[in-house]
């Protein structure tokens, strides 16, 4: 039974002399908790609850409430919910609401209109502390939810995503590359999807927006600096035709195989050597190349050809990336060009010529002094583009 109160106050008078008047008299106050038993089981309080939930939302749904006549904030009245039917995929669970103690019900896994439009879930009830031995949860401590699902319009899916292909770079420009493939999950509401590009971030790709052809607008450039680990990758969308729209997005990674579409390069390309040098290797010069083995290194050095009735200087390979430049004699000081060319190792190969620029020096404890062959280089240059100017003058 349950209690006004569950602490009582007794005031206990003694008495002495067989209690006659005349006697003396002592009192006390005596205190009596009484603990609650866990002697009635809580009782939802209606049989059926119903909810509306739009697919793909998780969280609450549903609050059910209970009643239970033991003290409230005891173990004998907190409830304690459990689902015990109609949730094979989990994808409800269910919590006590601490300062109500109501059920919370909520979905934790997205719920698919198309699968299932409608749940029925049976929930029982109990408390966290056990019943009296001779109370029993009844028919009332448990309960139907009826849930259901609303249809949203949900973005199409791309079919696998990430997509992957692999192409040569230097592909002719127009070619396929991929036909992507997405579908509409609202299957009972019949849409079209179109598609489109979405990032395209050296803007070498165009989509047909009704089949999903991928084709090239421009080169496909392994050494693009959009292109990384060789992998070039873009973003697609499709769009159903539901009102409004929805969008899903697909990635297309595309592999890039190296083909042998860039020169060698040679460093430095300037060189300073002292006029009465004893030491007449001038540079050790290097050469890279952007492409991938076996189109860059072992690289091939070589002097175009010299100029004049003697050689003034020579070129030794030292590794497959370097050679050295060597003079053949003491030079006067002054600016000279030397061509060198440079070939890879692709099939066909590609050759690269560029001039090194020696400067002569003159040389006087240990300062280098460069000053007067910039001036004479830059004095007949100017000189070079007077007479130029004049033979121009006169021819018109």
């Amino acid at each position: 039974q349950t209690m006004e109160s569950p602490k009582y106050e007794l005031v206990i008078e003694a008495k002495d002399m067989g209690g006659m008047d005349v006697g003396l008299t002592g009192t006390a106050t005596a205190t009596i908790l009484i603990d609650d038993k866990n002697d009635h089981a809580p009782e939802f309080t209606k049989k059926e609850f119903q909810a509306t939930v739009k697919e793909g939302v998780t969280g609450v749904i549903v609050n059910l409430t209970v009643g239970d006549r033991d003290d409230p904030a005891t173990g004998a009245w907190r409830a304690v919910y459990s689902i015990i039917n109609g949730n094979p995929g989990q994808s409800f669970e269910i919590h006590t609401n601490p300062q109500t103690n109501e059920g919370m019900l909520s979905v934790v896994k997205p719920l698919d209109y198309e699968i299932s439009a409608f749940h029925t879930l049976l929930i029982k009830v109990e408390n966290e502390d056990p019943l009296i031995p001779d109370i029993a949860y009844g028919p009332s401590s448990t309960a139907t939810v009826q849930i259901t699902v609303e249809d949203v319009n949900e973005g199409p899916v791309f079919h696998p995503n990430p997509m992957a292909v692999t192409k040569q770079e230097n592909i002719p420009v127009g070619s396929v590359v991929l036909t992507v493939n997405a579908t509409d999950p609202d299957t009972l509401q019949h849409q079209t999807i179109r598609y489109s590009v979405y990032k395209d971030p050296a803007g070498w790709l165009e989509i047909n927006p009704t089949n999903g052809t991928v084709g090239t607008t421009a080169v496909l450039d392994r050494e693009s600096p959009f292109v990384h680990n060789n992998v070039y990758t873009a973003l697609f969308l499709a769009i159903d035709s539901g009102n409004p729209p929805a969008t899903g997005t697909g990635t297309l990674h595309i592999t890039l195989e190296d083909v042998n579409d860039n020169v060698p390069s040679l460093y430095p390309t300037l060189a300073k050597v002292c006029d009465d040098a004893k030491d007449l290797r001038v540079v050790v010069l290097g050469a890279s190349d952007k492409d991938l083995h076996p189109n860059t290194d072992p690289f091939k050095f070589e002097l175009s050809k010299q100029s004049g009735p003697e050689k003034l200087w020579r070129i030794n390979r030292l590794n497959n990336t370097h050679a050295q430049v060597i003079l053949l004699q003491n030079l006067k000081k002054a600016n000279y060009n030397i061509p060198i060319s440079v070939t890879d190792s692709g099939k066909p190969p590609l050759t690269n010529t560029t001039e090194l620029r020696l400067q002569v020096c003159t040389c006087k404890k240990s300062k280098m002094d460069c000053s007067a062959t910039d001036a004479l280089h830059i004095s007949l240059t100017l000189i070079l583009l007077s007479l130029l100017s004049l033979f121009c003058k006169s021819f018109a």
